[in-house]
């Protein structure tokens, strides 16, 4: 499927401003979203959006299809009356410019759970019955994440499934129906969450299809070992006899990290998910589709094969590449949905082999201009000039340095790089953009804006000219990460009216 010609913002929602230590889908999403349409932007790509655990990395979720609670707009419960406004007024001292998730969690959830027992105890006509519907469509999935967090809670938030009781652990019938019964209100509770989580969202991307705008989603190639869905589908996944991975994902030595990236993810049983049709698969693409306009595909090349580490090993140097499904996965998938309008994220060690699989399904690849000007065989490819049209072009992605960042060197950790390798990709971007560097980010931009590539998706990081303290992911390193916010304050008056008139320029 052919995008048109367009461009947008990636922002996580987590990085939106507001007084309740975390962006949410309130109020300030939707003055984003017309912050978007003022500025001449048709898409805003959001990343994944699931419940957060190791890192508080959206790649690496307790769920495949469920939303993160954290996301969930208070000030939009207290307008349906079930938290009282001025109750929202209480707040700890969050800081501005960064999640503190440690303080965000328990105040989130108190909150959330107030509203639930508002809800039980006055929920009007109306919104039961929509929740009732919203069970009973979802029940598939809702059903096993309900009670999966509310078994980590009751076992002990940082305990992995594997350490339940066996009952627990081992999905014994009479043991779940047993647990059902005794957390049936936390149970509910979770699933109130997601209802709330799901109608927010919806009305959001309504809200955004009213000026053009499409929601840009992302599918991670790979799910948490600690999940609700590894728990519910152990035989979809190379696990041992205790539940635990035998081989786990990663990449080898890569641009980021000299040892290459160790994930930790559990791999698919491909054969297994081969003899269903690839049917939970196929399910997990329509749930994202039904939220989600656009899907990029993470880590695409994992696909045609993935790099496979024995569990256990302490980095990822000494893995191995094993054949993925390639074009039966995608035959399956496209047969049963039809036209996916997807996105592949094509970067890494890319061979002949992938760029033949994603060419034959027509989705467009990535393109990254921070790659452009480097030694490495790839570079010549990330450079306008050897640009297709079906392509999405990025200054820098949620894992790249901000753009400003990667020019000033802020923030430089990898070690794959000497310096002087350094020095002479910056000479080479400023003879090749024709630029000293000053406005660095809007040189980046307008060189994609202006190329033939048919979308262009721009950190806001990269709009706002922030530097490396803006960064919002360092590959293979496990913490820290997903905190960077903006505040209002940064946005001046001066940035849209110059992003649309670029975006105009160009056609987009």
């Amino acid at each position: 499927m052919r995008l048109p010609r367009s461009s947008g913002i990636l922002l996580h929602p987590t990085s939106l401003p507001g007084k309740f230590g975390i962006g949410d889908l309130g109020s300030e999403a939707y003055r984003f979203a017309d912050f978007l349409a003022d500025a001449g932007q048709k898409l805003w790509q959001m990343l994944p959006l699931g419940p957060t655990g190791f890192g508080d990395s959206p790649y690496q979720c307790f769920s495949a299809f469920a939303g993160n609670p954290l996301l969930i707009s208070l000030e939009k419960i207290a307008e349906q009356g079930y938290l009282a406004k001025e109750e929202l007024d209480e707040l700890p001292s969050f800081p501005e410019h960064e999640v503190a998730y440690a303080w965000v969690h328990p105040y989130k959830r108190a909150k959330l759970k107030k509203a639930f027992q508002a809800f039980q105890t006055f929920g009007n006509t109306e919104d039961r019955l929509a929740f009732d519907s919203f069970c009973s469509a979802n029940s598939w999935w809702l059903d096993d994440y309900a009670l999966f967090m509310t078994l980590k809670e009751e076992f002990g938030e940082e305990e992995v499934w594997t350490s339940w009781d066996e009952g627990a652990a081992r999905r014994n019938p009479d043991a779940l129906r047993n647990y059902g019964q005794v957390l049936k209100d936390e149970i509910g509770l979770r699933k109130y969450w997601q209802f709330v989580f799901f109608s927010q969202l919806n009305e959001l991307k309504r809200y955004c299809h009213r000026y053009g705008i499409r929601i840009v989603g992302d599918l991670p190639i790979y799910i948490a070992h600690d999940s609700a869905d590894v728990w519910s589908h152990p035989e979809l996944f190379q696990l041992d006899a205790s539940g635990n991975p035998l081989v786990v994902s990663g990449v080898p030595p890569d641009y980021f990290s000299a040892t290459g990236q160790l994930w930790g993810n559990p791999i698919y049983s491909w054969d297994e998910l081969g003899k269903t049709g690839y049917q939970w698969w196929i399910q997990r693409l329509r749930a994202a589709l039904t939220i989600f306009d656009v899907v990029r595909l993470d880590h695409f090349r994992g696909y045609e094969a993935y790099w496979e580490v024995q569990a256990g090993q302490p980095t990822a140097e000494n893995g191995r590449w094993v054949k993925g499904p390639g074009g039966t996965l995608f035959e399956a998938t496209l047969k049963s949905l039809g036209d996916v309008p997807a996105i592949a994220e094509n970067l890494g060690v890319i061979t002949p082999e992938v760029e033949a699989l994603r060419e034959r399904f027509g989705f467009p690849g990535m393109s990254v201009l921070q790659f452009a000007f480097g030694s490495d065989a790839q570079s010549a490819s990330f450079r306008p000039h050897n640009y297709c049209r079906n392509l999405v072009a990025y200054t820098g992605t949620h894992d790249n340095d901000t753009t400003v960042g990667w020019w000033n060197g802020e923030g430089r950790t990898d070690s794959t790089r000497s310096d002087l390798e350094v020095r002479k990709e910056i000479a080479f971007a400023r003879r090749y953009l024709g630029t000293d560097g000053r406005e660095i980010n809007w040189v980046f931009i307008r060189a994609l804006l202006a190329s033939v590539a048919d979308v262009v998706l721009v950190p806001f990081q990269d709009v706002l000219g922030m530097g490396h303290e803006a960064r919002m992911n360092l590959p293979a390193s496990p913490t820290g990460n997903w905190r960077w916010r903006f505040t209002s304050e940064m946005l001046t008056p001066d940035v849209g009216p110059r992003l649309r008139d670029l975006t105009m320029a160009y056609d987009r």
